[in-house]
């Protein structure tokens, strides 16, 4: 009796699965400058690129299945066994990833509906620099190491860590100092140069923050980068380390300069605030807010700065509070000679450049309003038969289209 032969449909079936290892180089190297890959149920592989996402057409990989993102969790997370009990408990956890002459990345696995899904943050290999990131030259003013606490904040995906990065790339270039970073999980990975630098992973190294930060006092470094500050016991021993001598890094999930003030004081009781406030007027620094604004030509995005620095101006405002008049936006409308910037004057500047579009800039600014009044005179200029700072190039639709046709191996996520 002839032995019967599998179907194509069993040859693939019993096939084995691509790589984890082989998906993400492919994605890579065919989106070299994506932002973030997505892994989800009822999808192929997705790229960000420039906020949008695409799906990928990889070899020996369709839609993904429950089972697939389970599997390629399980390949992420690997040993790492309180990721492992976090993801059961709380459903998440975060994880740190490298392949060898790929890339590394910042990867979340979380549940949704009884399956995994995994967000994975591409971190450059090399780390970045002032020069590279384009940042304000006055900011280099915060890389001294004076006590105080240094907060960089913006939404997710402003370029923060990269900015941390190379704050701490900077310090390590120029001063012989020891560092200590507590990261969850750690992204840039810092050689020693002057500085001696020492990265601890959060559940890897150490079971919280603030456990971190609290050892830290104890370590003789003088400068300590928090990853973020989450919680009020994080931010208590963040002001104690700066009080006590150190300089303090760290981020936080706040739109402007303002609301982080707001944000930090309201953690703490109603009873506490005023002396909260009191220190944090004498502790803080900088606080630099960044935004991340798509550019006219769609060719990436441009970064905008915020800076509120600490003078006796701005250490009034944060310790009696703001009110009409006396509010820390006007101290840094006020305060380019002492080295601030407020956002809705750096938008002002790049639609004037023509680097972005006026109704895109003004979806970002923070008093769009008060933006246009300032535009009025670029507004009055434009001929009336004329749309104001057409957008150059293809429509949207048109330039997804041809980066799809650019590369057959993507195609528009809908």
């Amino acid at each position: 009796m002839d032995t019967p032969q599998p179907t194509a449909t069993q040859t693939s079936q019993s096939a084995a699965p691509v790589s984890t290892a082989a998906i993400i180089t492919t994605m890579i190297q065919t989106a070299p400058r994506t932002s973030d890959l997505i892994f989800s149920p009822g999808r192929a592989p997705q790229v960000e690129l420039h906020g949008k996402l695409m799906q990928m057409r990889i070899p020996g990989v369709g839609m993904l299945s429950c089972e697939d993102t389970a599997r390629i969790a399980a390949d992420l997370i690997g040993r790492n066994t309180a990721a492992v009990e976090k993801l059961k408990e709380e459903g998440s956890c975060d994880v740190s990833y490298s392949l060898p002459k790929v890339s590394r990345f910042r990867v979340n696995v979380f549940t949704q509906r009884g399956s995994c899904a995994i967000v994975m943050r591409v971190v450059p290999t090399t780390v970045p620099d002032f020069k590279k990131l384009n940042l304000p030259a006055q900011l280099e003013d915060a890389a001294a190491l004076r006590p105080g606490i240094v907060l960089v904040t913006g939404p997710t995906g402003s370029g923060k860590s990269s900015t941390l990065a190379a704050f701490v790339n900077k310090i390590n270039e120029e001063i012989a100092c020891h560092v200590i970073t507590i990261e969850d999980p750690i992204e840039f990975l810092h050689a020693h140069k002057k500085a001696t630098i020492h990265q601890r992973e959060l559940y890897t190294d150490t079971p919280k923050f603030a456990v971190a930060l609290r050892a830290a006092l104890r370590q003789a470094p003088k400068l300590i980068l928090v990853g973020e500050i989450r919680d009020r016991e994080t931010m208590e021993v963040a002001l104690e380390a700066s009080e006590t001598g150190h300089l303090v890094f760290s981020t936080l999930h706040t739109i402007d300069a303002s609301k982080t003030i707001e944000r930090v004081v309201g953690i703490f009781p109603l009873a506490e605030q005023a002396t909260i406030r009191m220190r944090i007027s004498k502790s803080f620094r900088y606080i630099i807010s960044q935004r991340l604004i798509p550019k006219r030509d769609g060719n990436g995005r441009a970064a905008v700065f915020e800076i509120l620095k600490s003078t006796v101006r701005t250490r009034e405002y944060v310790q009696r509070g703001e009110t009409e008049g006396k509010s820390l936006l006007d101290a840094m409308r006020d305060g380019s000679t002492d080295g601030m910037q407020c956002f809705d004057h750096e938008i002002e500047n790049l639609i004037r450049a023509g680097a972005i579009d006026l109704e895109v800039g003004l979806s970002y600014a923070t008093n769009a309003g008060n933006l246009r009044l300032e535009l009025a005179d670029l507004l009055e200029s434009q001929p009336q038969s004329e749309p104001l700072l057409e957008t150059a190039g293809p429509e949207p639709a048109q330039e997804e289209a041809a980066n799809v046709a650019a590369d057959p191996q993507l195609e528009i996520t809908r």
